[in-house]
């Protein structure tokens, strides 16, 4: 036989446990720690839990001389080989190798909830580490299958980018702002004189109406035949008392 090198780590050591011989189990609902002979332990000494690659082992031994009565090997956790008793959370039911392929069940309890949680822990966290191991060497035997992906610029080789969309920000950055004071400039072809020079922008001459130049020269005469050219109206057609209604009114007749 191959001799097995590998290495044997503790897990947990507790230096009191009981074991006790326990009675078939009655139904499906589990053990009860209550139908035992709890004040009659059948073995008292020390456990051990060690792990040997992915297996872990209960054992029983003898606290003086460390002789082995008892081992439970551990598959899995939880399992049929490790099971908690339905009434308290101080024993467990474990079952137990002579090596021979022979097992028998036997009660396994702790004087301390502390102790038993640390033998729940201590199980716990190994068949955890064995799962992780698990995926992990599933994800390298993937990785060596599948091919890498080579991404790599080979020699001489070159990219090319291409940015098309430049010339044409550009020519749309270079919009006509509005005027200050959130008005437009005036249509092409509209009157100059009908647009209102925005706040702080410098006056404008606008082109007067050839007309009220006749209005403003007080020494030239305005015939009152020509309505249209007096934009002011028609003020000789009123009647013979045009003139005296027009002084009493406060207009002034221009001659």
């Amino acid at each position: 036989m191959a001799e097995d090198n590998s290495y044997e780590s503790m897990l947990c050591v507790k230096p009191e446990v009981h074991v006790y011989r326990i009675p078939p189990r009655a139904s499906n609902r589990g053990y009860r720690a209550a139908d035992w002979k709890l004040d009659e332990p059948a073995w008292s000494g020390r456990m051990k839990i060690t792990a040997k690659d992915k297996m872990a082992y209960i054992k029983l031994e003898d606290r003086n001389t460390g002789e082995l009565f008892a081992q439970a090997p551990v598959e899995q956790y939880p399992g049929c080989v490790v099971e908690a008793v339905t009434d308290s959370s101080r024993y467990f039911v474990i079952r137990i190798e002579d090596g021979n392929g022979r097992h028998a069940f036997i009660g396994l309890g702790f004087a301390d909830r502390g102790d038993s949680f640390d033998f729940n822990v201590a199980l716990q966290d190994h068949f955890k580490w064995v799962k992780q191991e698990g995926e992990l060497a599933k994800q390298e035997a993937s990785d060596i299958v599948a091919p890498k992906l080579d991404l790599s610029f080979k020699e001489g080789q070159t990219i090319k980018i291409s940015i098309g969309n430049i010339k044409k920000k550009e020519a749309g950055g270079a919009k006509v702002r509005p005027m200050g004071g959130g008005l437009l400039p005036p249509p092409p072809g509209a009157k100059a004189g009908g647009v209102i020079p925005p706040p702080g922008a410098e006056p404008t001459v606008s082109a007067l109406p050839t007309n009220t130049a006749s209005i403003l020269d007080f020494g030239s005469f305005v015939p009152a035949a020509q309505p249209s050219s007096d934009m002011w109206g028609d003020f000789t057609s009123a009647g013979s008392n045009s003139s005296k209604d027009a002084v009493k009114s406060g207009w002034v007749q221009f001659s």
